[in-house]
């Protein structure tokens, strides 16, 4: 799970286990004066690349559902005419198997 705020991105690492969330991992960090001037959309892609930054050695190789509020994301992979920072978030997330 990830969310993001005007001020912060934070994210939850869990793994479902007999039909129960175990967590495994909190993240947050605050945003700097530049990022937190993006737009909302902007602002939850950031939430999604800084968790799996952050959770890489933990689900390399491995099936990821990235649970979030902001549906919009969705619609993200399918623009073409992106700006560069948001296809570069995008490539980077193309490395794993993730489920939005």
């Amino acid at each position: 799970m990830c969310d993001a705020s005007d001020f912060a991105v934070g994210a939850v690492l869990g793994q479902r286990v007999d039909k129960k969330m175990n967590v495994i991992y909190y993240a947050s960090r605050t945003l700097d004066e530049a990022q937190s001037r993006y737009a909302t959309t902007e602002k939850e892609l950031l939430a999604v690349v800084f968790s799996i930054d952050k959770f890489r050695s933990y689900i390399v190789g491995s099936k990821v559902v990235v649970h979030t509020d902001h549906a919009a994301l969705k619609y993200l992979y399918t623009k073409k005419d992106a700006k560069l920072r948001l296809l570069r978030w995008i490539l980077l997330l193309q490395e794993f198997d993730l489920e939005i």
